[in-house]
């Protein structure tokens, strides 16, 4: 069975290298099910409404350097411009907490479903 997808996503990530790196090892372990194209990343969230705008991802994710109200404001905008855009807020602190790897492991429990 052909992978669904392309889905576009966007992340929100004052490190725009680790979020391509890490989302790069998450569309590479689910590229048999989803194709995952990453199309931008925002460094702030004064970016997020002109990039949804500009590029009308599928998906949008706000890495865990945003606190939990950042993080509603940041998908609440996405929201906003794309009504069918799906959101994910890693939780605050993993990367810092437990590192990289859990990064990729949340993800890759959280994007099937997502897009399920």
């Amino acid at each position: 069975m052909a992978p669904k997808g392309p889905y576009k996503l966007v992340t929100v990530n004052t490190a725009p290298e680790r979020a391509q790196v890490l989302i790069g090892r998450v569309a590479e372990a689910l590229k048999d099910r989803y194709m995952i194209d990453y199309v931008a990343n925002c460094t702030s969230q004064d970016q997020v409404a002109e990039k949804v705008n500009e590029v009308q991802p599928d998906m949008l994710f706000s890495a865990s350097m945003w606190s939990a109200e950042q993080a509603a404001e940041i998908e609440a905008t996405a929201k906003s411009i794309k009504p069918s855009i799906k959101t994910h807020a890693i939780p605050f602190g993993l990367q810092v907490d437990k590192g990289p790897d859990a990064i990729v492991e949340h993800l890759l429990e959280v994007v099937p479903k997502l897009l399920a």
